[in-house]
């Protein structure tokens, strides 16, 4: 059985720009949305996760329910040897005469790539090639006559050859039945100057066709910067230019807004009629909020028209109130959607073992998740584990394990990923318990003796909590949490390590992920049951 809850999520008014932030929260960046009819569908990028690219719904743009993936099967992305950071990188989700697109490059992988379908719960096509065409943050409009635009960042991650700089916003006319492009790339608008422009999204609004950027880099000086020109094709004029306002129109950078690096928007009529722009943002915390410990999330705020120009408000920080509550007992037919695997998809490394009642004494045996290891560490490219996103700064997850006592027992454990170079976990296996710090190549290790009162029906309780972190002084309080490894359950829980959670952050670790609290398997056969999660803000 698999429960996902999130208690009191009664929409905001977004007149009064309440509403919920983080939108989507954890690992969740480079969000796409589309509105059809009275419903709306979110995408994100998952890099070197997969299945690959999530597919949201909502009828409200406040609540949303995962309903899929685009990448679900083999071939799709080139993801099995995909370096970090490779992968699926910033789809844009469109729909036109029934059917739904998503283009999206597959960084370091096939590239630039057109996928559709009629249902956005899927399946979704193989995914279509776009021959010859170099870059990121791939966006699709259609002008007047149905022709199709593709504008994108120049940023060649795909051809194999080593980038030789940022080409600017370029664009493209397509055949996206073939994926030909029916005309060469040409530079658009770029922006202000500020570094890197990327994530364009084109609109037809009123007697204008804008073209909305991010600039400023992902970091800190992120923001979003708004063109507008006659044509799909420009030429281009900032509003500065014209009379309009100054650019960016929307960025958090030199304040001390609690959501920072906000970029990356797609924008969307909301219910009412009104206009909203869906962003990735992080929640940099710390005395001097400096680690995103989540990652790059999806955050929302309200838009509007004035003069002939779009205007943004602050993205304020809104949580959902209540504790974020996820449970797997692993009795359904299969893992449920937000189970992720890294390069290769959950079904391949996992299988699930439904409950069932033992001859002997009719006791039931609960349904497991089995894991059977190859011999890699959290360290390896391929590693045999399956994951969620951590969702909120404060959690605590806990997973019991079996097949790990005994003679011929596995080695297998509960951890919290960033990369391969960043992670934590607890391992138990060979008579002994194991948390374990890796950072860039550093670690640091914490054994004790399993204990025998602590294995209950053949399996061991792991524990992994995010704490605050001790703010008695400064030195301490400059970190974004504490993650604590333990064994055990109530009076028998032994807490082994308690590990600065900075270096599994953003900023730190450099990937553009964020957390994924997995359950993994070094070798043998390794089973878990009761999967925990439960967070809060």
């Amino acid at each position: 059985m698999t429960d996902t809850t999130q208690t009191d999520t009664t929409p905001p008014a977004p007149v009064e720009n309440t509403w919920p932030n983080p939108l989507i929260a954890g690992f969740y960046p480079d969000p796409s949305v589309v509105k059809v009819g009275t419903d709306y569908y979110l995408a994100n990028s998952t890099f070197e996760y997969l299945p690959g690219i999530p597919i949201f719904h909502s009828t409200d743009l406040v609540s949303w329910t995962q309903i899929g993936h685009v990448v679900e099967r083999p071939g799709q992305l080139a993801s099995a040897h995909v370096p970090t950071l490779g992968g699926a990188w910033a789809p844009t989700i469109r729909h036109r005469d029934g059917i739904f697109y998503v283009v999206v490059t597959d960084a370091m992988g096939r590239g630039m790539l057109i996928f559709s379908t009629t249902d956005p719960a899927g399946p979704w096509s193989d995914g279509t090639l776009i021959e010859g065409i170099h870059g990121i943050d791939t966006d699709l409009a259609w002008d007047e006559d149905g022709l199709a635009y593709i504008t994108y960042s120049g940023l060649d991650v795909t051809s194999g050859e080593l980038p030789t700089g940022h080409k600017g916003i370029l664009q493209f006319t397509v055949d996206l039945a073939t994926g030909v492009p029916l005309s060469q790339p040409v530079s658009v608008w770029s922006g202000t100057g500020l570094k890197f422009p990327e994530a364009p999204h084109l609109y037809q609004h009123g007697g204008y066709w804008y073209l909305m950027i991010a600039e400023g880099g992902t970091e800190r000086g992120h923001g979003i910067s708004v063109a507008r020109g006659a044509r799909p094709y420009g030429p281009f004029t900032e509003g500065a230019a014209a009379g309009g306002p100054a650019n960016p129109i929307l960025s958090a950078r030199s304040t001390d807004r609690p959501i920072q690096n906000t970029g990356h928007g797609d924008l969307v009529e909301t219910p009412d009629g009104g206009w909203a722009i869906v962003m990735l943002g992080m929640r940099p915390t710390g005395m001097t909020q400096a680690f995103s410990a989540l990652g790059r999330e999806t955050f929302i705020t309200s838009a509007r028209w004035e003069d002939g120009w779009l205007a943004a408000d602050p993205v304020l920080l809104n949580p959902r109130a209540g504790e974020t509550v996820f449970a797997d007992d692993f009795t359904g037919p299969a893992l449920a959607p937000e189970w992720i695997a890294v390069r290769r998809y959950p079904a391949e490394v996992s299988t699930l073992a439904v409950a069932s009642a033992e001859a002997a004494g009719g006791r039931t045996t609960p349904g497991r998740l089995v894991l059977v290891g190859e011999g890699g560490t959290l360290d390896a490219e391929q590693p045999i584990l399956v994951g969620v996103r951590q969702r909120n700064p404060w959690s605590s997850t806990s997973v019991r394990v079996g097949g790990v006592a005994g003679s011929g027992a596995g080695l297998g454990g509960l951890g919290v990923r960033y990369d391969e170079e960043h992670h934590y976990e607890i391992e138990v296996g060979n008579g002994v318990v194991t948390a374990r710090a890796c950072v860039a190549g550093i670690r640091q290790e914490w054994t004790v003796p399993l204990d025998p009162a602590q294995i209950v029906d053949g399996a061991v309780t792991l524990g992994l909590d995010t704490v605050p972190p001790d703010a008695s002084s400064m030195i301490s309080g400059l970190t974004s949490d504490i993650v604590v490894l333990s064994v055990g359950a109530g009076d028998d829980r032994v807490e082994l390590a308690r590990v600065d959670g900075r270096y599994l952050s953003q900023e730190t670790a450099a990937s553009f992920t964020g957390r994924v609290l997995c359950l993994y398997a070094v070798t043998g056969k390794v089973t878990f049951s009761a999967f925990r999660y439960t967070g809060r803000e």
